[in-house]
């Protein structure tokens, strides 16, 4: 699996947010904070607010804050809110992409990878990043030796 730096940055930046609680965080602060780039950052910001993961609030007391509690958005909301689908190739929907011959099974090994990242992505929040509490079964397969190969 790759992630752009996009979905790097916005993965940061979302924890930042989860870790600060209610009060609005600036991107100046974030990127700080994680040695981002600010101006990239605030563009992130920017589609993860379109999307409807993060609220943004102006003035002398301004920034980001989440606009929903840090439990209930996954790290897949972030992924397809900044890079879209979690899996495609060459651009399409694995069920989209249709082989010949030999290869026709590749399609079930894009859908199969898919709903693996799923399982994750999905089952982890922004919550238990920013806390380190990580479920059981995400703990268990980084560590796994092998995992980290």
């Amino acid at each position: 699996m790759r992630l752009s730096a996009r979905v790097d940055y916005a993965l940061r930046a979302a924890a930042e947010l989860a870790a600060a609680g209610s009060g609005p965080t600036t991107v100046g602060e974030l990127a700080k904070e994680q040695e981002l780039p600010p101006k990239y950052l605030e563009n992130i910001l920017l589609q993860m607010r379109r999307a409807g993961l993060v609220r943004g609030q102006r003035g002398p007391e301004g920034g980001y804050v989440l606009a929903r509690p840090a439990a209930q958005i996954t790290l897949a909301d972030v992924i397809r809110a900044v890079d879209g689908p979690l899996a495609n190739v060459r651009g399409e929907r694995p069920e989209h992409v249709g082989y010949r011959g030999a290869a026709r099974s590749l399609q079930e090994v894009w859908i199969a990878l898919r709903a693996s990242e799923r399982m994750i992505l999905e089952e982890v929040t922004l919550e238990q990043i920013a806390t380190g509490k990580l479920p059981a079964r995400v703990m268990e397969l980084a560590a796994d030796p092998a995992a980290w190969d």
